[in-house]
């Protein structure tokens, strides 16, 4: 239908659209003053094209993202009985989503009709979680909806992939044999130069962006340069979630689930529940925006996130920075979040425009209504934190949600036993526990905390120990966490304070948050305290030593306190002395969340895709010990589980730190068979209260966990792993789902299960399970046979019978609940869910 003239006589402003419909105003009349204004001259003529044919007998009311125009009858002179809106004229200018990809562009319009359709069908207010995914949905019209219990099927923006998980991640979609990344996807670099070889090979080969050794952590590179209000984003670590401080949805997974994004496939999540955060007050003084999350991590503890998306919300949100906010929802990976995320607004604005995307804040400006939580939405649970009541804290050690106030944790430390070097008033917790008080290292950086404002408040710390001729008693190492703020903080001189405190800057990477670090200051075994402000501070994360006490903390306080050198030390009431033998306090740090100028990008470490990849090869030596090429998992045979021998039953915390050790094992990631040495080396076996140390059932023999289960894997033994509350926490790595598989593991059955684990397991054809009643943990001994009942009619919801089969001949039946779907079931049935794509595709 042609385009008619309209005549509008009356226009309201208001930013919530119904349709995407471009309005183009005819050029302005020259204004004049309201008394000779003429009657009827507020009327404008527009342009439209309307796509569904409507009656134009009454009133009608149609939304831009902008406004709300509201048409009244048309006269009969036009002749006009029905008119027409054409979605083609959203002339809105498009904006790509990164520098990287001039051609992938942000769909705000996209998003914004999938979150009306979702809103009218489910007729209330929405969460901003609740808008982000629900706007990605792949059928939002057809989808079913219920927080905690159906799937959904989602369209992610893009893909990201870190170097340790990258690797067995890339091995999988070569596997899959998908010609090329069919999502936005990079990789993050490797130093070792085989490694470094095959991600940027396998990156051209595959469509998929590189970015080179000493490129900086991949969630501050995403934060810089992927991020943005709205996006669904899904990466290889469980800490993606930082890209929430920009109001995104980013989300940690297992490098399975990135291959069937990167292949085009929908991804499936289980319908988050969704916690609200409501911060009131404001941040000040000591506290910072890492008290938030280790207050929050105190309530939740490390499961209380679990299957929940934690949003941020409040009047308390403009008091924080946008790297503050990215610090926060980081660290929700340490309560089991799927992820947090904060509301868009002016401190992300900044942000953005900062580092170069102020194109993409000026959309967002545009389309904030989006970004936002509706009025009056539900939360499944809401906590309230005062930011003005708020008091820095300190976490652990040997848990991230181990929360003390700072002025209490020396006292818990004595008491512990634990090593006093670090004393902080947790010098009162510390007193009473017995921890060590002594801080004998002090780690800035990480991913968590190594944005341009936190290098900053810490060299605040610093220049005022220098000014009273004060350097660290304990050692002290920063790590920056890009090339960027490398550059920029080396620039502005927040690099040599510290260097001139004592402090030495470590290379952009993870380094001793990840376990790379070669600690000469102490031997194996001997008690001592760290402090940190990394995210997780499990036991032998950081130095492979069981007798570290990790804390984790702001960078501030852990610059007071490696200055301080105990954990006896409160900056905000203790004084230090000068070396004019003055004592004097340490003021509240103050810096700039930005710096004032641009920010220095450093060296140029980014690998663009080629356009044409056809000659690109990608080497994989058959004699590497880093890497090697994937044979598909076994299908299952149709059978029962039967007489399933007991690998281990574990005692207590089981991260996948203890499933899967990182540290000197990372250099094994793209090799299944060399890293599957380290299966549960970490873990306490309840039968002798040792790691690394169980019982073959054959010989009768105690060994090393990977040996044991390997000679089960020789003799064709099919067994299992009894695990304990919130079994496979902590890291997304997939090492930990695809070793036991490796060696001849079935099933995981366990008190619950962390998130991430649990998916990981059934993508690569595991079960994991969860007994009906958690008391039935107590009914399995080490030297019990299992036999798994009720495969043959797999169905979701439906339990399987367990019978435990005791050494004198007496049998206990169990009920085991699994959360699997159709879809699901599909992928144990084919043996993964890489074998069930190749199926489908075949």
């Amino acid at each position: 239908m042609a385009p008619y003239s309209l005549l509008v006589t009356r226009l309201q402003v208001k930013a919530s659209p119904a349709q995407s419909a471009f309005l183009a105003l005819s050029p302005p009349r020259k204004k004049r003053g309201p008394k000779q204004r003429r009657p009827g001259e507020e009327r404008r003529h527009l342009f439209l094209l309307f796509e569904d044919s409507i009656p134009c007998s009454r009133g009608v009311s149609f939304h831009s993202s902008r406004m709300q125009y509201e048409y009244f009858e048309l006269t009969k002179a036009l002749g006009v009985r029905q008119y027409h809106v054409a979605s083609v004229l959203c002339q809105r200018a498009k904006v790509a989503m990164s520098h990287f990809e001039p051609n992938e562009y942000i769909h705000y319009d996209l998003l914004e009709k999938n979150i009306n359709i979702v809103r009218k069908r489910l007729n209330r207010p929405l969460t901003l979680s609740e808008k982000i995914v629900y706007g990605h949905l792949d059928d939002p019209a057809g989808q079913e909806i219920e927080r905690g219990k159906s799937y959904l099927r989602l369209r992610p923006d893009r893909v990201a992939m870190q170097d340790a998980t990258a690797q067995m991640a890339m091995l999988q979609f070569i596997s899959s044999r998908v010609p090329r990344a069919q999502r936005g996807s990079d990789l993050f670099k490797d130093i070792n130069q085989e490694v470094y070889n095959f991600l940027a090979t396998a990156g051209a080969k595959y469509g998929v962006g590189f970015w080179k050794p000493g490129s900086g952590i991949i969630h501050q590179i995403i934060l810089e340069n992927y991020a943005y209000p709205g996006v669904l984003l899904i990466g290889t670590d469980s800490h993606t979630p930082n890209g929430g401080g920009l109001g995104g949805i980013c989300i940690g997974v297992g490098g399975a689930d990135a291959v069937e994004i990167m292949a085009g496939i929908p991804w499936e999540l289980k319908c988050p529940k969704v916690i609200g955060v409501k911060l009131t007050g404001s941040l000040s003084g000591w506290t910072s925006p890492k008290d938030v999350i280790l207050k929050v991590a105190g309530i939740l503890t490390v499961k209380g996130g679990t299957g929940a998306i934690v949003e941020y919300h409040g009047p308390g949100v403009d008091s924080i920075s946008c790297t503050g906010m990215a610090t926060i929802c980081n660290m929700g990976a340490e309560i089991g979040a799927t992820t947090s995320v904060f509301p868009y607004n002016h401190r992300m604005k900044k942000y953005l425009s900062k580092t170069g995307r102020a194109d993409i804040a000026n959309l967002a400006d545009e389309f904030k209504d989006h970004l936002v939580p509706d009025p009056g939405c539900h939360y499944d649970q809401l906590i309230e934190v005062n930011l003005s009541e708020l008091k820095p804290h300190i976490n652990g050690p040997f848990t991230p949600d181990l929360a003390h106030p700072v002025a209490e944790v020396g006292k818990v430390a004595e008491k512990e036993g634990w090593p006093l070097d670090i004393r902080v008033e947790v010098g009162k917790v510390a007193e009473k526990e017995g921890w060590p008080l002594d801080i004998r290292v002090g780690l800035i950086g990480s991913c968590t905390n190594s944005s341009y404002e936190d290098m900053g408040r810490s060299a605040a710390v610093a220049k005022q120990a220098l000014a009273h001729g004060l350097k660290c008693k304990s050692q002290f190492t920063i790590t920056p966490g890009s090339e960027q703020i490398r550059a920029t903080i080396e620039r502005d001189g927040y690099a040599q304070i510290l260097r001139d405190l004592g402090g030495i800057v470590l290379a952009n990477a993870c380094g001793p948050c990840i376990g790379q670090w070669d600690r000469k200051d102490i031997k194996k075994g001997e008690k001592n305290t760290i402090v940190t402000s990394y995210n997780r501070n499990f036991t032998g994360r950081n130095d492979a030593n069981p007798e570290t006490h990790a804390f984790v903390t702001s960078p501030e306080i852990v610059t007071a306190l490696a200055i301080a050198g105990t954990l006896k030390f409160n900056p905000e009431t203790d004084y230090l002395t000068g070396t004019d033998g003055k004592k004097f306090k340490l003021e509240a740090p103050d810096a700039d969340e930005l710096p004032k100028g641009e920010f220095d990008p450093g060296q140029d470490t980014y690998q663009h895709p080629p356009k044409d990849s056809s000659g690109q090869h990608v080497d994989v030596s058959p004699t590497s010990q880093r890497l090697q090429l994937l044979e598909p998992f076994d299908k299952w045979d149709g059978k029962e589980l039967e007489d399933l021998q007991i690998l281990i039953k574990v005692k207590g915390k089981c991260t996948t730190d203890h499933i899967s050790a990182a540290g000197p094992w990372l250099k094994f990631r793209g090799h299944l068979d060399n890293i599957s040495n380290n299966l549960l080396i970490g873990a306490i076996n309840i039968e002798n209260g040792k790691a690394n140390s169980v019982r073959n059932a054959v010989t009768q023999e105690f060994g090393p966990v990977p040996d044991t289960a390997r000679y089960y894997k020789k003799h064709g033994i099919r067994w299992v792993v009894i695990g304990d509350e919130n079994y496979g926490e902590g890291s997304s790595r997939e090492h930990a789902a695809l070793e036991p598989r490796h060696l001849g593991a079935r099933a995981i059955i366990t008190k619950s299960f962390a998130r991430i684990h649990e998916t990981n397991l059934k993508k690569q054809g595991l079960l994991p399970l969860t007994f009906a009643d958690p008391a039935d943990y107590n009914k399995i001994h080490p030297v019990d046979k299992l036999t798994i009942q009720g495969l043959k009619d797999f169905t979701p919801g439906k339990p399987l019978k367990c019978i435990i089969k005791h050494p004198n001949g007496t049998q206990e039946t169990i009920l085991l609940n699994h959360t699997f779907n159709e879809t699901q079931i599909e992928w144990f049935r084919a043996g993964s869910a890489l074998n069930r794509m190749k199926e489908l595709q075949q």
